[in-house]
């Protein structure tokens, strides 16, 4: 982000410094796959055992083994989340087995979005959108608190419209 010798990290200046995203994502996300498995456990176990007979309630450990599996894997990907503001371009990676690094230049960002559904107003979370020129750009950085999802925002609109103005 800055130029000089050292940040306050020991790292070489030069090098991006990388944010995460609030660990009130990984406890939301943790939430619903707890809603969504004990759904499917009653759909898939407890009534097939009422209609089809007390054997078909088996198929109820099948979606909550699921779940537990899917459990380590959600922090996982929670921790593959990171993004970091540069001199010209904003970088969001993610991805647990497939890493994807998308670079956004802040001349090319056309409008940024801060959206908050209730679920992440209710864990104080909010989500930032970039919409660019290019309609495939998927630059969406989620679990931010809202004051950083503002300031961020703020900040890219701020250097976009500056980038822009010489476009």
């Amino acid at each position: 982000m800055e130029t000089g010798s050292l940040d306050g990290t020991g790292a070489p200046a030069d090098q991006p410094v990388w944010r995460r995203p609030e660990p009130g994502l990984l406890r939301v996300r943790r939430l619903l796959l707890t809603v969504w498995a004990g759904v499917l456990a009653v759909a898939a176990g407890v009534l097939p055992g009422l209609f089809a007979g007390p054997a078909w309630a088996a198929c109820a450990l099948v979606p909550l083994a699921c779940a537990a599996a899917c459990r380590r894997l959600l922090e996982r990907n929670w921790r593959s989340w990171r993004y970091a503001e540069r001199a010209d371009d904003l970088l969001i990676s993610r991805g647990v087995l497939w890493r994807e690094e998308t670079v956004v230049p802040y001349g090319r960002m056309q409008l940024v979005e801060v959206t908050s559904g209730p679920l992440e107003r209710r864990f104080g979370l909010a989500t930032v959108q970039l919409h660019t020129a290019a309609a495939a750009t998927d630059a969406t950085i989620p679990g931010l608190d809202p004051a950083e999802a503002e300031r961020l925002r703020d900040r890219l609109t701020e250097l976009g419209e500056a980038r822009s103005a010489g476009l």
